[in-house]
């Protein structure tokens, strides 16, 4: 019982601290952010926080990876339906409803990716999802093709999404949806050839 316990504190520990950081980077920029700044937005010790994060840029990246986990589930919960369609919809689909409703914490790790890594933990996502999809589709393709091809598309996609929500979102979502999938599959027809 006492494990349960530790397990829940520490969970809701590590769950203040990122809500004080994000918090935080809503009313200033990352590089003035300290410790006791999240610490006494969390209402916590600073020695709560070094159990948990050794400085300010691990507790931002433990946001981002928290984040790209979600995301991995629901691309893992789309995949057989890409497989089965000759469309990437089913994967790109949900997550970009996935940044829509997590629109305010994506645009502070897209604004301090260089401490999140959020952009390049996004790009991996990308590329890890597709190239299982890519072998599937494309079973032609050489190991070294599949590399350079899915790591384009991954690229592609990522840069895609990430202006769509420089402009506000302002493409409607389906429109969106509509292009990204000509763009992939109009490189894979003529990269298949």
């Amino acid at each position: 019982m006492a494990e349960q316990t530790e397990d829940r504190r520490t969970r809701r520990s590590k769950k203040l601290l990122k809500q004080g950081l994000m918090e935080l980077l809503r009313e200033k920029g990352f590089s003035r952010i300290s410790v006791r700044d999240i610490t006494e937005r969390a209402d916590m010790n600073r020695g709560t926080f070094y159990l948990h994060y050794t400085d300010t840029t691990d507790l931002m990246r433990s946001v981002a990876e928290d984040m790209l986990g979600e995301a991995q589930k629901l691309m893992d919960a789309h995949l057989e339906e890409a497989v089965e369609g000759n469309t990437l919809r089913p994967l790109f689909e949900p997550l970009l409803d996935y940044v829509i409703a997590h629109r305010e914490a994506c645009a502070t790790l897209f604004n301090n990716d260089s401490c999140s890594g959020f952009l390049e933990g996004i790009q991996k996502l990308a590329y890890r999802n597709g190239r299982r999809l890519m072998r599937v589709h494309y079973a032609a393709l050489t190991d070294e093709q599949l590399n350079y091809f899915t790591s384009f598309l991954a690229f592609g996609l990522t840069g895609l999404m990430k202006t769509w929500f420089d402009c506000g979102m302002s493409m409607p979502k389906e429109e969106l949806l509509r292009t990204a999938d000509k763009l992939v599959l109009g490189c894979a027809s003529a990269y298949a050839v």
